[in-house]
C-alpha cells in the first residue's frame, strides 16, 4: 500500500528572485571566484543605497563576524563587559566571548519583546556601581520587529555606552521612517538562509564612517599589510564574502521589497484567520514601527498549549519553532551576570514561530490555520 508524503512546509526558506543566478555566471564567466570582485562592490553599495543615512556597508561570511569586528571596532577586549539582549539567537552574545569580555543579559519588555530600557538602564548603573563601565551594548530587533530606538539610544548617550544595532532580522524594517540597521554605532545585517533575502550564508557590517568600513575590510582579510610579501602587524579574521555570493545578494536585493510584502501579507491572513482565538495573540506592530515580519509569532497561554499546536503541526510536516530561548537560561552563559524580570522566559514557555516564507501559497497557509485551529479544539 502506497504511503502519501504530505507535503513539507519549512519555517523560512530561502526564495530566489530570478537574477541572482546571471550575477553568479558572470562570476563564473570573468573568474571572479574570490572574497573580493565587482559583486561584492556593488552588493554593497545597493546596500548602503536602501539603508541610506550615509551607511557604509562592508559584506561579510556571517552576521556573527559582523558582531565580532563591530565589538573589535569599539575596543573591546579582555576582561570587558558588554550589555547584550537576552532574548535572541546565540550569534548577537557568542562573539562578546570572543574577544575575552563577559555578556551582561538584559530581558525584555512587552510591547516589542526587545531589551528593556527600564532593565538596561538598572544594568548600567549597577555594573558601574561596581566599578565596571559596560563597553558596548547590543540592542536587537527581533522578529524584524524594532527596539525602543529613541529610549535606548537615549540610555545608551547618556552614560555614554556605544550600540551594536543588531538587524539581523530586520532588513526592511523601519522606524519612524528610517531603515533599521542605521541607528547604532555599529549596524549588522545577516543573510542567512533562512533570513528575508539570503547569500546562502553572509552578513554585512555597516558603518557610520569609510574609515571604519575599510578597518573591518582590513581586518576581514587577515589584516594583511601593504607589502609586495605576506605580513601582519595585527591578527586577522577570513571574514570576506565571496564574489560568488554576493552576485547571489545582487539578486536577491532587487526583490527585497517584494519579500517584505510577502512575509506581511502572511502575517495578515495568520491575524484574519486565527485572531478570533482566545488561545492566540499576536505581537501587534509598535507605533512608529514598520515592521518586515520576517516571520509570524503567535503567543499562547501555556506551555502545554503551545507544544500541542507545535506537535500537530509536526505531524503534518509542518515546520514550526518555540520562540528564541533565552540567553541567560542557556548552559554555555550560565554564570553570565543578567538583569531579568522573567518576561523572555514566559515568551520563550508559550510562543511559536509559525511558517512564513514568502514562497507560501494561500493553500499552505489555510492548510497551516486549520491545523492549529484543529489542535486547539
Amino acid at each position: 500500500m502506497e504511503t502519501t508524503v504530505l507535503k513539507k512546509i519549512w519555517l523560512s526558506p530561502p526564495h530566489m528572485g530570478g537574477t541572482e543566478h546571471s550575477y553568479v555566471k558572470e562570476a563564473f564567466d570573468t573568474n571572479w571566484i574570490a572574497p573580493l570582485g565587482p559583486n561584492v562592490q556593488q552588493f554593497e553599495k545597493s546596500i548602503e543605497n536602501y539603508i541610506g543615512n550615509n551607511t557604509n556597508a562592508a559584506c561579510l561570511s556571517s552576521g556573527t563576524a559582523a558582531i565580532h569586528l563591530a565589538l573589535k571596532l569599539l575596543g573591546v577586549g579582555l576582561g570587558d563587559e558588554v550589555v547584550c539582549q537576552s532574548f535572541t539567537f546565540a550569534a548577537s552574545a557568542n562573539p562578546i566571548t570572543y574577544l575575552g569580555a563577559s555578556p551582561v543579559f538584559v530581558d525584555s519588555e512587552t510591547d516589542t519583546w526587545n531589551i528593556s530600557p527600564a532593565l538596561l538602564r538598572s544594568a548600567i548603573e549597577d555594573r558601574m556601581a561596581h566599578g565596571i563601565k559596560p563597553k558596548a551594548i547590543v540592542a536587537v530587533h527581533l522578529y524584524g520587529v524594532p527596539y525602543k530606538v529613541d529610549q535606548v539610544h537615549a540610555i545608551a548617550e547618556e552614560f555614554d555606552i556605544p550600540v551594536i544595532e543588531d538587524s539581523a532580522e530586520a532588513l526592511g524594517s523601519t522606524y519612524r521612517g528610517i531603515n533599521c540597521g542605521s541607528f547604532g554605532d555599529m549596524g549588522i545585517l545577516s543573510f542567512n538562509g533562512n533570513k528575508i533575502i539570503t547569500t546562502s550564508g553572509g552578513g554585512a557590517l555597516l558603518c557610520k564612517s569609510l574609515e571604519n568600513k575599510n578597518k573591518a575590510v582590513f581586518l576581514a582579510t587577515q589584516a594583511r599589510d601593504e607589502a609586495p610579501h605576506y605580513q601582519h602587524s595585527q591578527i586577522g579574521y577570513n571574514y570576506r564574502m565571496s564574489n560568488v555570493l554576493a552576485g547571489i545578494g545582487r539578486g536577491q536585493m532587487e526583490v527585497l521589497q517584494d519579500r517584505v510584502q510577502a512575509r506581511r501579507r502572511n502575517y495578515a491572513l495568520y491575524r484574519e484567520n486565527l485572531s478570533g482565538l482566545s488561545e492566540i495573540s499576536f505581537l501587534p506592530e509598535p507605533e512608529d514601527c514598520y515592521s518586515n515580519r520576517w516571520l509570524t509569532c503567535v503567543l499562547t497561554p501555556s506551555f502545554n498549549i503551545r507544544e500541542k499546536i507545535r506537535v500537530a503541526l509536526e505531524n503534518e510536516n509542518i515546520e514550526s519553532r518555540p520562540l528564541w530561548k533565552p540567553m541567560h537560561l542557556q548552559p554555555s552563559f550560565q554564570n553570565s551576570k543578567c538583569y531579568v524580570d522573567g518576561t523572555s522566559e514566559s515568551l520563550f514557555d508559550r510562543g511559536l514561530c509559525l511558517p512564513s516564507g514568502s514562497d507560501l501559497s494561500q493553500e499552505d497557509l489555510e492548510r497551516i490555520c486549520e491545523i492549529i485551529k484543529t489542535a486547539i479544539r
